[in-house]
């Protein structure tokens, strides 16, 4: 496969529900878990009360986008069920509704049916680190819900992926995975997409940083980019540290993200991310 030396301009919105989300300007996601192992929490403040009161202080801090998961998906991690995931997150996502109507939450899922549940309760965008390849039904379902789908690229399962991850190029592999899986998207009915290269999923320390280095060349497929970097082993691995301690390194990255060409920042702390934003747009 190849591909013309070109790059195509980047769509400068989102579209869900006749509404609209301008990402002519990179936003932020902020981080909701609503789980009881996340690699950073760690479950804590996992309750319905205290993820509405961090969503507040998110979209307070200048968040476009909440993003709501109920399935560990670090290193290692089990797959779970529909039933169980749905159980964690509907509550979340219908008290951050009723509380922000206007706000723009997606759905962190690889199951179609939580897809499909997560809409009807409020959701607008669906981020799946799997592209559909777990739930084989979910792009058929994204389509006919006629939300944004956030499409990452992993090697393997969550359970897998850190096993050994092996790539001829990195960077070019992820790029040729990500044009089969818009693709994909588009044989389906979705029309509005989002790439994720998905730093850390089925990566070593050394393929995130060259990765990271050649993220522009996903600019060629001409969608909007999500870097997920925050507080990742990429950043506390090769500080010494730990997801506690990366928030500077986390900083840092964010800024080689962005001059990198990401739109979409998925970040557990929303104000530093913004300010990151703020900074680096006045250099334009």
């Amino acid at each position: 496969m190849s591909f013309k030396n070109t790059v195509l301009p980047v769509q400068t919105t989102l579209k869900s529900k006749g509404r609209l989300l301008d990402i002519s300007k990179p936003v932020v996601m902020g981080i909701l878990n609503a789980t009881p192992d996340s690699f950073y929490n760690k479950g804590r403040d996992s309750d319905t009360n205290s993820l509405l009161h961090k969503a507040e202080q998110m979209l307070n801090d200048g968040a476009a986008i909440l993003d709501i998961g109920g399935a560990t998906t670090k290193p290692g991690a089990q797959l779970i069920s529909a039933d169980e995931e749905l159980q964690r997150v509907i509550p979340v996502i219908e008290a951050i509704i009723k509380r922000f109507p206007d706000a723009w939450l997606s759905a962190d899922t690889y199951n179609a049916a939580v897809a499909k549940e997560a809409v009807a309760a409020g959701i607008s965008i669906i981020n799946d680190v799997s592209s559909g390849s777990i739930d084989k039904d979910m792009l058929a379902t994204v389509a006919s819900l006629q939300v944004p789908y956030i499409a990452m690229h992993m090697q393997g399962t969550p359970e897998t992926m850190q096993q050994n991850p092996q790539y001829n190029n990195v960077a070019l592999d992820i790029l040729h995975y990500l044009r089969n899986v818009c693709d994909d998207c588009h044989m389906a009915g979705i029309t509005d997409i989002v790439i994720d290269p998905g730093f850390g999923f089925g990566k070593t320390l050394e393929h995130n940083y060259e990765l990271l280095r050649n993220m522009h060349t996903l600019r060629m497929l001409g969608k909007p980019i999500l870097a997920g970097i925050s507080r990742k082993g990429m950043i506390w691995k090769a500080l010494n540290t730990n997801p506690e301690g990366a928030l500077n390194g986390t900083t840092a990255l964010h800024v080689i993200a962005l001059q990198q060409g990401a739109n979409i920042l998925r970040v557990h702390d929303v104000k530093e991310a913004r300010e990151v934003i703020t900074l680096i747009g006045m250099m334009k």
